[in-house]
């Protein structure tokens, strides 16, 4: 109880809780879109770099192989563990299954952000090397729901879509920035550490205030939101979470990085796999998927998500 209340008082919690309830009330209150862009762009480059000074702090072991390799199973694996659910009891043709499951393999990195800023908060530091684990995890996801959407005839894996899956913005500066963190160190971050580090939460905080406008006014917005698709957009984080972090507790992971082992497998796109699934499904419904991930399993496990998964990795953590 005490990680929940902390979580929900937290200001980025309270920002994202801001930005729904404006939206619920049918507020103009908006963030530009380029401002927010270069809020998503900061935020990268931010948690890239601490995550490569880390690294170089630490060095390379085997914690970290094994956590790429897990991370790169479990975003392979968990489009063909939901695509059951998603056909079955939500009514989804094999199109719409493959798009929606690719959201729920691959990662929202503000989901790692929120949750990273958070734990620090109180002490429940993820290991630095966690943010290469969250850039392995945006894109195999993507070809597990393609193959899973696999249609007669054609191929679904054009050049476009390649590149898209292989050189998409967020991987791009996720990873690029982790590099530069790892080439720099810790005496080559302290000249611009002011800004990537005492900035870090007021962004984060305006950041989630815009998702918190958007959540909300796509759960308003869209139709093809049903009952039984809204409940497993909450199952499938807790069922993917719970994995994530069993995971992390088995290969020997600390705590808190399988706590955020956890958040990732639970946590599902909303920037990455939607532009893929543009190129490459264009007959998917856009509404449908961005509202499961985006308007539910986001603001899931902003509020509920990351507390629990703590708990999780600290109640395996104290097993004998």
């Amino acid at each position: 109880m005490d990680q929940l209340t902390t979580t929900l008082l937290s200001a980025p919690v309270l920002f994202f809780v801001l930005g729904a309830l404006a939206a619920a009330a049918r507020s103009d209150l908006s963030v530009p879109e380029t401002i927010a862009k270069g809020l998503s762009l900061y935020l990268m480059a931010a948690i890239g770099l601490k995550g490569g000074v880390e690294v170089a702090r630490a060095g390379v072991g085997p914690e970290l192989l094994s956590a790429l390799a897990a991370g790169l199973v479990l975003s392979a694996a968990i489009p063909f563990l939901v695509a059951p659910a998603l056909a079955r009891f939500g009514g989804l043709d094999r199109t719409n299954t493959g798009a929606v499951a690719a959201h729920y393999g691959s990662v929202s990195v503000v989901t790692f952000v929120t949750a990273s800023q958070v734990y620090s908060d109180t002490g429940f530091i993820i290991a630095g090397f966690m943010v290469a684990v969250l850039a392995m995890m945006e894109t195999p996801a993507i070809l597990s729901g393609l193959l899973i959407a696999r249609r007669e005839g054609g191929s679904l894996f054009s050049r476009d879509l390649l590149r898209e899956v292989l050189f998409n913005g967020s991987v791009v500066l996720l990873l690029g920035s982790f590099a530069i963190g790892m080439v720099i160190g810790e005496d080559g971050f302290e000249p611009i550490s002011p800004l990537f580090k005492a900035g870090f939460t007021g962004v984060l905080c305006l950041f989630l205030l815009d998702m918190g406008l958007i959540a909300m006014r796509r759960i308003l917005k869209t139709r093809s939101l049903t009952l039984r698709l809204a409940a497993l957009a909450v199952l499938f984080p807790i069922v993917n979470g719970t994995i994530g972090v069993l995971a992390g507790t088995a290969i020997g992971l600390d705590t808190p990085s399988s706590a955020a082992l956890g958040i990732l497998a639970a946590s599902a796109s909303y920037i990455a796999v939607p532009a893929a699934m543009r190129l490459s499904l264009p007959q998917a419904d856009a509404g449908l998927y961005l509202a499961m991930s985006l308007g539910v399993t986001f603001p899931f496990n902003i509020v509920v998500g990351i507390p629990l998964f703590r708990a999780l990795a600290e109640l395996l953590g104290a097993q004998p």
